[in-house]
């Protein structure tokens, strides 16, 4: 089993790095799968590579979308905050 050394530094502010490194990897993936899924000839592995490319897309879809409410929920806490400034 491959060790990634991917650690969490626990300093976001409106972010989150492990949610964007998260982001490159499945992007990659899909991209990876993209490649083999145009180089297949066999109906049924290209049917289940589709498969695959539509779930990574999803895991794309929801990683964004939290990464969207992160930056979101820390605007309206920089709001709240300057209220007081």
């Amino acid at each position: 089993m491959v060790e990634h050394n991917v650690r969490c530094d626990h300093t976001c502010r409106d972010s989150c790095a492990m949610l964007n490194e998260a982001l490159r990897r499945e992007t990659a993936s899909v991209r990876f799968y993209e490649t083999v899924y145009d180089d297949c000839n066999a109906p049924e592995v290209k049917n289940f590579l589709g498969e695959i490319v539509d779930e990574r897309r999803s895991h794309i879809l929801k990683i964004i979308q939290k990464l969207n409410e992160l930056h979101a929920r820390s605007q309206a806490m920089d709001g709240i905050a300057n209220s007081f400034s």
